[in-house]
């Protein structure tokens, strides 16, 4: 989603996993250092369930813009060699046609993890701050709950970008469509907060997690360094259009949804997408 440089805001330089200790000692919640450790290698035992069999998109449904949940008739989102690949193959122009593909079940406590790349070049009429952009949404609304015109899911976006060879450009960028945040203990109506991630120029893989507590926190991780944490998510803002109103009660708290990976007119690649169900925060 757009995040131009007069709406960002930076987190601190070299903030990385410390951070996590400096805000949660303040109360919000306790440091999870044990969850960043439990969330270093998912396996059989650990509670991990791979939620992309690498075959095809069983238990995913597609919404792209202009057309009704359920209909991707230009396989935006496809398998490619075991990948699950956002492509523009068949696309003559992409005519703001944002797609979302949304895992089927909606979670509230969970560790997410993915392993994407940016690949290829943009489609000719996709957008400036489009370019090596897509992302992925928590929280999302469900898609039988968008109309046909509505652009982005009311949600949090995990923002991932390539870097563009001119300059730092961060990933696990956060970007709120329709929703807003606290950050650093102050409730921001920003639309998108830059990461402390370092910037990857290629189309290396880059391995993100997310550590989503209801709306307790959200934490941000890329190659197992904490590069972002926000907490007490709710519905409000702008940076959505064609809503149905009924979907967005301004000042309700974001205490679950669903996860949809994003198309924006630039190919990505998905490899591994990892799920691990917790027990919620106590109150």
């Amino acid at each position: 989603m757009r995040a131009g440089p007069r709406r960002a805001v930076r987190t601190m330089a070299g903030v990385g996993a410390l951070v996590l200790p400096s805000l949660w000692a303040c109360g919000e919640a306790p440091a999870p250092r044990d969850e960043e450790a439990r969330a270093a290698a998912p396996a059989a035992d650990s509670g991990w369930v791979p939620i992309f069999n690498g075959r095809d998109l069983a238990g995913w449904t597609p919404k792209i813009r202009h057309s009704v949940a359920g209909l991707d008739s230009l396989e935006t989102f496809r398998v490619v060699d075991g990948l699950l690949t956002v492509s523009y193959d068949d696309y003559d122009a992409f005519e703001g046609r944002f797609g979302h593909l949304f895992y089927d079940r909606p979670l509230s406590s969970y560790d997410l993890r993915v392993e994407y790349r940016i690949v290829g070049e943009q489609l000719a009429d996709g957008e400036s701050w489009a370019r090596a952009n897509s992302g992925v949404m928590v929280h999302a609304q469900s898609p039988a709950s968008m109309p046909p015109e509505q652009d982005f899911p009311i949600s949090l976006e995990a923002q991932l970008l390539r870097g563009l060879g001119d300059g730092p450009r961060p990933t696990a960028n956060l970007c709120t469509p329709g929703t807003d945040v606290e950050f650093q203990g102050v409730r921001t109506e920003e639309h998108c907060i830059e990461s402390s991630s370092e910037t990857f120029d290629g189309d290396e893989w880059v391995t993100l997690d997310l550590i989503v507590r209801r709306d307790d926190r959200i934490v941000h991780l890329i190659d197992g360094d904490t590069v972002l944490t926000y907490a007490h998510p709710r519905i409000g803002g702008g940076v959505v259009n064609d809503f149905d109103p009924a979907a967005k009660v301004d000042g309700t708290p974001l205490t679950g949804g669903y996860i949809a990976l994003q198309s924006e007119s630039h190919p990505v690649q998905f490899r591994k997408i990892w799920l691990r169900e917790v027990s919620p925060p106590e109150e």
